[in-house]
């Protein structure tokens, strides 16, 4: 006999630009995302017009989890057409957070589960992430969910 689901109040949905600052929110619960967002009433501009951008590109989308009414958690999915593999598309996930209060209740795991269900409705061949070194706790959660390190993620700062 199948676990009940821990989370049966737990839905999915593209996230709206009333979202945006319980997303900044969330993307800036902790100690590497307080020194990277900038969480304000009023938002930087910088938020709206990186969201639009999101909106306006297509296959590229805040996807939210909400619990109980509010909002559990985020991801960004982003759909990439690609040459390499025969032509091969990949979804790269990013931003991914879960809100303090909801962790440790499926939330995080039942999000990835349903962005890698977008993922392969979208005809991808992969889902790809990256994590910061900094967060082990996160690598062992991609790791449970079946992500293996198989590439060394390099970054440049530009600014």
């Amino acid at each position: 006999m199948a676990d009940a689901d821990p989370t049966p109040s737990l839905r999915f949905r593209a996230a709206t630009s009333a979202d945006l600052p319980a997303i900044v929110r969330l993307l800036a619960d902790d100690d590497l995302g307080a020194a990277r967002e900038q969480v304000a009433d009023p938002l930087p501009p910088a938020y709206r017009a990186a969201f639009d951008a999101m909106q306006a590109q297509g296959g590229n989308e805040c996807v939210l989890a909400e619990l109980d009414g509010e909002i559990a958690g985020c991801l960004q999915l982003t759909v990439i057409p690609g040459l390499s593999r025969r032509g091969m598309r990949r979804a790269q996930i990013e931003g991914v957070r879960v809100d303090a209060r909801f962790r440790g209740r499926g939330v995080g795991a039942a999000l990835f589960r349903h962005a890698i269900g977008r993922a392969r409705d979208a005809g991808c061949g992969l889902v790809q992430l990256t994590t910061d070194k900094a967060r082990p706790d996160a690598r062992r959660f991609y790791e449970q969910l079946g992500f293996a390190a198989s590439h060394e993620g390099m970054k440049l700062a530009l600014e």
